[in-house]
């Protein structure tokens, strides 16, 4: 960003089709990687998720933070409709994400962007599917074996495609092994991952197929319900899920019971276990944790934030043998901000967007 930029009063506003091409998946884990660290750093820049539910189920999620390290401070707020029935969570309208983003050294706005920011090469896929990948790949390139290969993944959809993208900028991934609800979709996902990666895929019939021989276990669905038995897991694997539910479903009348990927016995057998906020694990009562600790499973102490295993205070794995077990459960401003200030200095220097004009108060 120039100074001429941050001395005029303007704010550049970026439209949705003004954000594409700007960002890829390697970029972006780079740059989640980067924000969690600095929110381990530097814990009161960045706040847990705040949800508010209306009677009709529309829903508005915010995530205020920064990364001062990228300059950048502010928040990420989006809408839907949520839709439940008892098995999946779908969404029969999403309005675009708004990013504002001010300068965290001089409190400047510097931009109002519009949209959801994806990768190129898939588009937009589904709700925050960029972000959402690149966070699980920042747990694999810190939890998972060095040598991991072999991936086995739940899910067919858009979140899946990106996780695709999101582990091989991390790992050296030769086969992936992928089941979803749907045999058709499934079959066609994996010709279509093979296309785009040149990575053996293939269709499996089971959730025990998934599981038997990988190296990582990725969750990427809308599932209400645990997807697999973590009895099927395997020494030195690890696990990734995405659902972290929040208790104001449960207490506005939406659904009855929290939502979750994992069962308890994963919980059980992982020798580490991280999540992106781990605050957020209490203030919403994400049950994939929350019910495991009620329940004496697992103590909340040994329950991690991802920037403590990126920053080093926690070396994370330490033998090939640990399952470890990084429960995705909510997007921070760690790491929306961190992909929009990339897409925003990179907006700047193609000339794109629209300059606004504006004044703080006093300052005309």
């Amino acid at each position: 960003m120039s100074d001429d930029r941050r001395n005029r009063n303007t704010v550049l506003f970026l439209r949705p089709e003004e954000l594409t091409g700007l960002i890829r998946m390697e970029e972006a884990v780079e740059a989640v990687d980067q924000g969690y660290r600095e929110a381990a750093a530097f814990p009161v820049v960045n706040a847990p998720r705040r949800r508010v539910h209306s009677p009709d189920g529309v829903r508005v999620s915010n995530f205020p933070g920064g990364i001062p390290g990228m300059g950048v401070i502010g928040s990420m707020t989006r809408a839907e409709t949520v839709d439940l029935d008892t098995a999946n969570q779908e969404y029969g309208y999403r309005e675009h994400p708004v990013y504002l983003l001010w300068d965290s050294k001089t409190a400047r706005l510097l931009s109002v962007m519009m949209g959801e920011i994806c990768d190129e090469r898939i588009g937009f896929s589904s709700l925050m599917a960029l972000r959402t990948a690149a966070t699980t790949g920042v747990g694999v390139r810190h939890l998972a074996r060095s040598d991991a290969r072999v991936m086995g993944l739940f899910g067919s959809g858009g979140q899946a495609l990106n996780k695709v993208l999101a582990i091989k900028a991390v790992r050296d991934i030769q086969r992936i092994n992928v089941y979803s609800r749907s045999a058709e979709n499934r079959r066609a996902f994996c010709k279509q991952v093979e296309k785009l990666c040149d990575v053996e895929t293939v269709p499996v019939e089971s959730p025990e197929a998934v599981i038997k021989g990988a190296d990582m276990v990725i969750c990427a669905t809308s599932s209400n319900v645990p997807v697999f038995d973590g009895h099927l897991l395997e020494p030195g694997q690890h696990v990734a899920t995405i659902v972290g539910s929040n208790t104001q479903l449960v207490e506005g009348g939406f659904i009855k019971k929290g939502r979750r990927e994992n069962d308890d016995e994963t919980v059980r057998r992982a020798d580490i276990i991280v999540t992106n906020w781990v605050d957020s694990v209490f203030s919403e009562k994400q049950c994939g944790l929350w019910d495991p600790i009620e329940a004496g499973i697992i103590t909340k102490e040994q329950v991690l934030g991802i920037g403590d295993i990126s920053s080093g205070k926690h070396p994370g794995r330490t033998s090939p043998e640990q399952i470890t077990y990084h429960f995705n459960n909510n997007g921070t401003a760690a790491a929306d901000l961190a992909i929009a200030k990339v897409v925003y200095d990179r907006a700047v220097e193609a000339g794109r967007g629209m300059e606004l004009d504006i004044a703080a108060p006093g300052k005309q």
